[in-house]
């Protein structure tokens, strides 16, 4: 079965965005961004909240910016062709390989599980994740861990008062201070 993954660059207190919407601090650097581009190799199907779809658009057209370096240009021939799917209730059109979605995310993890294919169901977003949570439909939390403290902002984890065991898979320091986390939910 088709593990579903969640994965953000957090603040150490806990944040994707800080109090005034901003993220400019998960800037990743060459090493970072190595790690996403070779993280994005193992997704198959890519959910994204319509706040996390706007930010990625960037890249559904960067391959026709000449000035990007090798880098950029490899994480756009990954990402332009995934298959990713957008859950809003405002948008009404989405761009490039996504199709839109307005509601019934558990049926449609359930039904990206049952199908044939390969590779991780990825939830970008922290509203969506949060939802997935609470359906207990998460299988692995990743987190790309910065060393500043934002003070508030939309949390990396949902704010429920249910208990989930995790074990640790994997951690990874880089440069910087930057921390990768990887845990398993614990069944």
């Amino acid at each position: 079965m088709r593990r579903v993954t969640y994965a953000m660059s957090i603040s150490l207190d806990g944040y994707i965005v800080g109090p005034d919407g901003g993220f400019d601090w998960t800037a990743p650097d060459d090493d970072v961004f190595r790690f996403w581009i070779d993280e994005i190799r193992e997704v198959g199907v890519h959910l994204l909240g319509r706040r996390l779809y706007e930010t990625m658009l960037y890249w559904e057209t960067a391959d026709q910016d000449r000035s990007l370096d090798v880098a950029d240009r490899e994480w756009t021939d990954l990402w332009k062709p995934l298959p990713k799917v957008v859950f809003s209730t405002t948008l009404s059109a989405v761009q490039g390989n996504a199709r839109l979605v307005s509601g019934g995310l558990a049926e449609e993890i359930e039904r990206l599980r049952a199908e044939p294919g390969e590779g991780d169901i990825a939830i970008g977003g922290a509203t969506l994740a949060a939802e997935a949570a609470a359906s207990g439909l998460i299988d692995e939390y990743r987190a790309m861990v910065y060393p500043v403290l934002v003070g508030g902002g939309i949390p990396f984890f949902p704010q429920s008062e249910r208990r989930v065991d995790l074990e640790l898979v994997e951690t990874r320091t880089f440069g910087e201070g930057v921390v990768y986390l990887r845990h398993r939910v614990a069944r």
